[in-house]
């Protein structure tokens, strides 16, 4: 895929409009160009002049997040008011009606009627699609448990289209807990659309990718390489996407220990061990796994990618949200 910048003219078809995002497995090519595009538009005019926009003015977004989040939380909102829109938080299990044995669908049920458009993180896999089964208005899956964290894995390719100019003839080594991941399962299923892909998956046996995953990347011809040596699994990637391991996905604290130190990537490693031009990245928050020697390398894109997630955040909310028409009006007043 090509970079280029959209004009208001290009803005023909919508592949996201009113459309739930719940999995990367939905997504094109051709939708991922339409965002990337308009995301591309939006980092070249800048916050400053955005806030003056207010395309989103009267929209109101749910934002429910059912399990811990700092980033993605604040990023979402952060790009629905940049837009001009209103945000409700509810945070927490316990702030909500969950807590009273209220169900899922019951609570989108209710809440479906009183917004635009909701972002779900939830502590169970799956529970996006239940909560699109039960909603007339767009849901955004912001991470189900293990499951998946589509709008993270959108904003690591755009990281990467950014920082290579290119989606193909890559090697990408994924780093850490590659079992339990969501950001990890997201992302090498939305490579798996690219061609020349070589993924190199660094991890020790017990928290290797799945071997399903492995078997689809496969299938769609990613090469695929699994070794829990961590040296040798950076020395000729071309990203290397770290991981850190979460403790609230081990059944105890002795099975975190055992894991916690493995893998560090600090500037040492960096300068001896990988290519000058390694994209390194990081879904954050980090812990040790990455040294904050690191943050002053060139390559270091990590803070780069959380700040790509605002646009790429904001362009998905237009898309979902406007019509082709709508948004060509919207254009041309920015």
């Amino acid at each position: 895929m090509e970079k280029k910048q959209i004009l208001e003219s290009e803005i023909k078809k919508n592949s996201w409009e009113s459309n739930s995002v719940l999995s990367v497995a939905q997504m094109t090519d051709s939708a991922i160009q339409e965002l990337f595009a308009l995301t591309d538009k939006l980092k070249s005019v800048g916050r400053s002049q955005l806030r003056q926009w207010n395309p989103l003015s009267g929209y109101l977004l749910s934002n429910l997040f059912f399990e811990a989040s700092t980033r993605s939380r604040i990023s979402f909102a952060s790009a629905f008011q940049s837009l001009g829109g209103n945000v409700d938080n509810t945070v927490g299990v316990v702030f909500s009606s969950i807590s009273k044995g209220e169900s899922l669908s019951d609570t989108i049920r209710v809440v479906q009627g009183y917004v635009d458009v909701i972002v779900l993180r939830h502590f169970t896999v799956g529970s996006a699609r239940v909560a699109a089964n039960n909603s007339t208005v767009p849901i955004i899956n912001a991470g189900d448990g293990i499951g998946e964290h589509p709008t993270q894995a959108l904003l690591d390719l755009y990281t990467i289209y950014s920082e290579t100019q290119r989606l193909s003839n890559l090697t990408i080594a994924i780093v850490g807990d590659l079992q339990n991941g969501r950001t990890v399962h997201s992302l090498v299923n939305l490579m798996g659309m690219y061609q020349q892909i070589h993924i190199v998956a660094v991890a020790p046996h017990e928290l290797q990718l799945p071997d399903s995953s492995v078997q689809a990347l496969r299938d769609q011809g990613v090469r695929v390489t699994q070794t829990s040596d961590f040296h040798k699994g950076i020395a000729e990637a071309d990203v290397i996407y770290m991981t850190r391991l979460q403790r609230e996905r081990f059944q105890s604290e002795s099975d975190y220990e055992r894991f916690e130190q493995l893998y560090i990537l600090n500037r040492q490693l960096v300068e001896s061990r990988c290519k000058p031009t390694v994209v390194i990245m990081h879904p954050l928050p980090r812990t040790s796994e990455i040294s904050t020697d690191v943050d002053a390398c060139q390559q270091a894109s990590y803070f780069r990618q959380t700040d790509n997630g605002l646009y790429v955040r904001m362009a998905l909310f237009l898309l979902v949200l406007l019509s082709p028409s709508e948004l060509r009006n919207q254009l041309k007043k920015v």
